[in-house]
């Protein structure tokens, strides 16, 4: 019998790194980025976004915003999910401040959708820091219809958690 030889490609590797971020292995999943990378394959924004949310689930901020950094050197553009998941890094860890410097740089350069803005209000929460809930609905515009009461409550709540 012929033995069936497979190439990675893009999607296989994307695929293995989005298995290891469901599976919170991080490093495992920066492993095969580096190795998508050196084997000549183009990495795409799939395989940076899964890369990103694995560092996440890993409490790894630092990785997040360096993996965003790559994709920006690597031409990739990031997008809501990649804001999104690098907020969700920096707020999981109390870096609060990074994370509203996220929701900025999102606002420039990607089109920031209604989850984003949600994830970084609960940054805002976790920090009971109310002034940076509040200016965050100025940019949400005509997404405000579909906003979710909760976002809205934790807003109006001054971004302090629930007791």
């Amino acid at each position: 019998m012929r033995s069936a030889k497979l190439e990675a490609n893009v999607i296989s590797f994307s695929a293995g790194i989005s298995a290891c971020e469901k599976a919170a292995e991080w490093e495992q999943a920066l492993s095969l980025l580096r190795d998508m990378r050196e084997g000549a394959l183009d990495s795409n924004v799939i395989a940076y976004n899964a890369g990103i949310s694995a560092c996440e689930k890993g409490g790894q901020w630092q990785r997040a915003l360096s993996l965003l950094g790559c994709m920006r050197q690597a031409d990739i553009k990031p997008n809501a999910i990649s804001y999104s998941a690098s907020i969700l890094a920096c707020a999981s860890v109390g870096q609060w401040q990074r994370a509203l410097a996220l929701v900025r740089d999102m606002v420039m350069e990607s089109a920031p959708n209604i989850a984003s803005y949600s994830v970084a209000v609960s940054a805002c929460e976790q920090a009971a820091y109310s002034r940076g809930a509040l200016p965050l609905f100025s940019g949400i515009g005509s997404d405000a219809c579909s906003a979710t009461r909760d976002l809205f409550v934790v807003a109006a709540d001054g971004g302090r958690p629930k007791k």
